[in-house]
């Protein structure tokens, strides 16, 4: 039994690294070297069968790329609040290329083909990648509709984006 250790990973290697006290119940003692300095932490495993995020197959290959598994619990949290707060189309812009080039999360979002008569007529995807955690995919937009609601200028200047509001 472990206490007090922490699972990280060096995303040069894809090997775990394990850092903390050792309770005398293990049989094998840390690797000083691994324990030098981590990387980064990795986000907490879903229960398993609640998450069909290939967490695992990402570990396992070492071409993935890992920046996904950086989006722990706490910094989803802050992710979610920060895109309920954008403040224009600029700001919910500059949300999504930070996203895709710190954890490689990537966004679309544009008004749909059929008359839009509300925020429901503009669709957010989160396009699938392995390691991104299903109910992190469902959060997002969500909490992009919700800025939405808020500030439906920003609405407007996506539906303005395809020329909506152009003729009038």
């Amino acid at each position: 039994m472990l206490s007090g250790y922490c699972a990280c990973i060096n995303p040069a290697s894809h090997q775990k690294i394990v850092s903390g006290e050792n309770d005398g119940n293990s049989l094998t003692p840390p690797d000083p070297m691994a324990t030098a300095q981590p990387a980064f932490l990795l986000r907490t495993e879903c229960p398993p069968g609640a998450c069909n995020c290939g967490r695992d197959a990402l570990l396992a290959n070492p071409a993935g790329d890992l920046r996904v598994l950086r989006l722990t619990r706490e910094d989803e949290k802050r992710l979610l609040q920060r895109l309920e707060n954008v403040s224009s189309l600029a700001d919910l812009q500059h949300m999504q290329d930070r996203m895709a080039q710190q954890v490689g999360i990537r966004l679309s979002i544009q008004s749909s083909a059929k008359e839009v008569r509300s925020l429901r007529g503009i669709t957010i995807l989160v396009h699938e990648q392995p390691g991104l955690c299903r109910k992190t995919r469902q959060a997002i937009p969500a909490a992009i509709k919700r800025s939405l609601e808020q500030r439906p200028e920003i609405a407007y200047e996506i539906l303005n984006v395809g020329s909506l509001f152009e003729g009038e």
